[in-house]
């Protein structure tokens, strides 16, 4: 479409790309679901491919605007060797408050909160400028990152079913709830705070 509303003389407006583009985004888009009665239903499955993983492309900043979800693939990731490559922090569902259970919604939150934990601080967990102690939440998400990472993964030939899938979510937040524990036992068993200590003086 780009190419042919530029030969017929449209003028390139947002990086080159016409208006006609982003008007023909939606009916595109809208053609995809059920129906009329007994019409049957069409299943789309919609790509945007971006120039250096740019996020800011108009045409995937338009679609982001106009579709209720959208997962995102990471080139870094894929790199890295971690597959599939998606990038939980900038992949969303806007329908899925109304499709999963209130219980799954906060696991989810809690789960993505504790991974962008981890990420945000990244660079300076390598290097080693970050000390152990400075932060309970970054050090909740250093102790729980590989666990984090592994629910992430699946192999080629790997099957997982929704069921299984939700198990391992429950199973990587009750290992933050044992952590948790682990941290208030050793707060309160701290000389500091052991009164036996202070009967000593």
């Amino acid at each position: 479409q780009r190419e042919i509303a530029l030969a017929i003389g449209e003028p390139p407006a947002t990086k080159g790309y016409p208006p006609s583009v982003f008007s023909l985004l939606p009916q595109l888009v809208e053609r995809a679901g059920n129906g009329a009665a007994d019409g049957g239903a069409i299943t789309a499955i919609y790509t945007v491919l971006t120039e250096g993983d740019d996020q800011q492309d108009p045409v995937a900043d338009a679609a982001r605007a106009i579709l209720d979800g959208h997962i995102v693939l990471s080139r870094q990731l894929a790199e890295s060797g971690h597959y599939p490559a998606i990038d939980v922090e900038a992949s969303i569902s806007r329908v899925m408050p109304q499709i999963v259970s209130q219980q799954h919604l906060q696991q989810a939150q809690q789960f993505k909160q504790i991974f962008s934990t981890f990420r945000q601080n990244q660079d300076l967990i390598s290097v080693g400028a970050y000390s152990r102690g400075s932060d309970p939440a970054i050090d909740e998400a250093i102790s729980l990152y590989p666990s984090l990472r592994q629910l992430l993964q699946q192999g080629m030939n790997e099957g997982v079913n929704w069921t299984k899938s939700v198990e391992r979510l429950q199973q990587v937040l009750d290992l933050r709830v044992q952590l948790q524990t682990q941290n208030q036992s050793v707060t309160i068993n701290s000389p500091a705070l052991n009164t036996n200590n202070a009967n000593r003086f």
